[in-house]
């Protein structure tokens, strides 16, 4: 009795890659079809006739021929897919001088080596010519990848340049948006493109992105905790860009803080002080403050408080001062200025000076505050105006019989005084 024994099961190589399987069948089909038309030449005549036949069509054609056709090549491709109406002006003149030197160099490069495994086996080299044409098809994805990385890269920076374009030119016409705004949303957009490009790029490059993504995600969570206050700048950075409570260079005042605005960051905005000093502000304390804008009318109006003594007719006092504000140079006329009384003070009635300024500043104001009380001091002391310097009057009532001076007091004996007596002196008889 025999026993049979089991024929293993031979187990099936791993198949290719649909992408790798093809370019190995084009590989093998070219292969064949260059032993066929090649491998028959043997008479050493024919193989330097066949040489130079390859060489002179690699050089004419390469060099002459090939940049005239993909030039006219391209000129038609772009007169169809972008001689649009609806299509940006900056896409219409983009120059593509650059995309038609890498295809003609890339097909210069493929003709030439297409030429030497052509030799090769003019040669009787069929199994050097073989071996050359498996390296290159096992190069070809990888050139196939680098090119489609090329062309991303490539057209993420055109289409930058683009949009860049287009916003300038919404920005010139609007007045929506400023020079400021405009960076700012530029550098997202770039970025924003420029992450999809990279993903796309790792995606030709089959890297797994799944693992990637939920790092990325615990990567957020654990830096929106640690950086709480950083995220809420970040975010009213934004909302202050969008909001324009200011713009670079106007004069505001934020938490008690009075400058001129010269940097706004998505983090934080930069004030300059009359006094020449730089306040960072974070932009979530800024969103929360009260912001005084002193500059968006492009005028200010300024007070100033005089006291005129209670004997001065109150007219006239009004009537000086207003002369005197109207002759200072930094006061606009229009809206006209106002001197009211205010109150009454301690040693004065006061008087109210309102009067408006051009081009608003720390400095302006300083200025234009000084010259009209300078102005106004001059005009009450050539009209004779009491301005009356703080003092107390005292009186009695009259109820009381008004201030009595008391009588005055005999000297205190010297035992007050805290004085030793002299010693009397007794005299007696013996």
């Amino acid at each position: 009795m025999t026993q049979s024994t089991p024929t293993p099961t031979p187990t099936p190589a791993p198949a290719p890659a649909e992408g790798r399987g093809m370019i190995a069948s084009a590989g093998e089909g070219l292969l064949s079809v260059a032993r066929e038309v090649f491998g028959g030449v043997e008479a050493t005549d024919a193989r330097v006739a066949v040489t130079l036949g390859l060489a002179a069509v690699v050089v004419v054609g390469g060099v002459f021929f090939l940049p005239r056709i993909v030039h006219v090549v391209g000129q038609l491709l772009t007169r169809v897919a972008f001689d649009r109406d609806l299509l940006p002006e900056e896409t219409k003149g983009y120059d593509y001088l650059l995309a038609e030197s890498l295809v003609v160099r890339t097909i210069q490069v493929t003709l030439a080596v297409g030429a030497v495994v052509a030799g090769l086996f003019v040669w009787g080299y069929a199994e050097a010519a073989a071996e050359v044409a498996r390296l290159l098809g096992t190069a070809a994805p990888t050139a196939g990848r680098i090119a489609i990385t090329l062309l991303l890269i490539a057209g993420a920076l055109v289409g930058a340049d683009v949009l860049e374009g287009k916003m300038q030119e919404f920005a010139d016409e609007s007045t929506l948006i400023n020079r400021h705004q405009q960076g700012i949303a530029f550098q997202v957009i770039r970025v924003s493109l420029l992450i999809a490009v990279g993903l796309t790029v790792l995606s030709v490059w089959n890297f797994q992105l799944d693992g990637l993504l939920v790092g990325a995600g615990f990567l957020g969570i654990v830096v929106g905790i640690a950086a709480q206050q950083t995220l809420s700048s970040l975010i009213a950075g934004f909302v202050i860009m969008f909001s324009r409570p200011f713009e670079l260079g106007d004069w505001v005042e934020i938490s008690n803080v009075e400058g001129v605005v010269t940097n706004i960051t998505i983090i934080n905005t930069r004030l300059r002080t009359a006094w020449g000093d730089t306040v960072v502000l974070p932009n979530d304390q800024v969103s929360n403050a009260t912001v005084t804008n002193h500059t968006e009318q492009n005028r200010l109006r300024l007070s100033v408080d005089v006291g005129v003594d209670y004997s001065t007719e109150l007219e006239t006092a009004r009537e000086l001062a207003l002369t005197a504000i109207n002759e200072a140079e930094k006061v606009k006329p229009v809206p006209a200025p106002q001197v009211l009384p205010k109150a009454f003070g301690d040693s004065a009635v006061v008087l109210e000076c309102r009067f408006w300024i051009d081009n608003p500043s720390a400095r302006t104001r300083a200025l234009a505050t000084a010259e009209v009380v300078q102005s106004i001091k001059q005009h009450y002391q050539a009209e004779g105006v009491k301005i009356p310097f703080p003092q107390r009057e005292l009186a009695g009532r009259a109820e009381e019989g008004g201030f009595r001076v008391r009588e005055e007091r005999p000297e205190p004996p010297a035992e007050a005084n805290g004085e030793t007596p002299p010693a009397e002196v007794v005299e007696r008889d013996d």
